[in-house]
């Protein structure tokens, strides 16, 4: 090989290497970098912690007195709806009636001028029988205990007895006061004279 070659070749080596050393700096400058980046954060002091921990608190009260807040005013909101409810429960059966009223007033109105009383107590026989339908059919009233019905404990109280030769069992002889049912639960016994067999 000729002295030109050999410092061709001299160059060409130095070259490599020159190149074979960046190439390692930058690799090492890259994991440098890596791990400086994946380092762990700096832990905090005490004093960090206690007012992290104090600023939480401070957030979870305030999130407890809102919501104690939302309540108080929920708690509110119900109870004056529940007095509400109470105040105009029967509002609507009162409204019903108006109209019964309204046709007692005409009634009296009318007796003054009357002849006869059977005209005004047919006007209150057309009353009364407007006034049961209404409460029958539109919330649930019903009347119960007629003569002749068998006497039954459950819906019926005694307020006498009579023995009675043709009677075979316990029944009504007399009914002073119906008795009253709404949807089916009695709200009212009837108060009746009761026919017993007689021994």
């Amino acid at each position: 090989m000729s002295e030109e070659e050999t410092k061709k070749a001299e160059e060409q080596t130095n070259t490599e290497n020159a190149q074979a050393e960046e190439t390692a700096k930058t690799a090492e400058n890259t994991d440098t970098n890596q791990t400086s980046a994946e380092a762990p954060e700096k832990e905090s002091t005490p004093e960090e912690k206690i007012a992290e921990l104090e600023k939480q608190i401070e957030e979870l009260k305030k999130e407890a007195l809102y919501k104690a807040a939302e309540n108080d005013n929920w708690r509110k909101r119900m109870m004056q709806q529940k007095e509400e409810a109470v105040s105009y429960a029967n509002a609507s059966l009162l409204g019903d009636l108006l109209d019964s009223l309204d046709n007692f007033d005409r009634t009296v109105d009318a007796a003054k001028d009357a002849k006869d009383a059977k005209s005004i107590a047919d006007g209150v026989k057309m009353i009364n029988k407007s006034l049961v339908n209404m409460l029958e059919s539109k919330y649930g009233l019903s009347s119960f205990g007629k003569e002749g019905d068998e006497f039954n404990p459950d819906e019926h109280e005694a307020i006498g007895r009579v023995e009675d030769e043709k009677a075979k069992k316990e029944t009504l002889k007399q009914v002073y006061l119906k008795g009253y049912k709404l949807n089916g639960k009695i709200i009212r016994h009837a108060k009746v004279m009761v026919s017993v067999p007689k021994n």
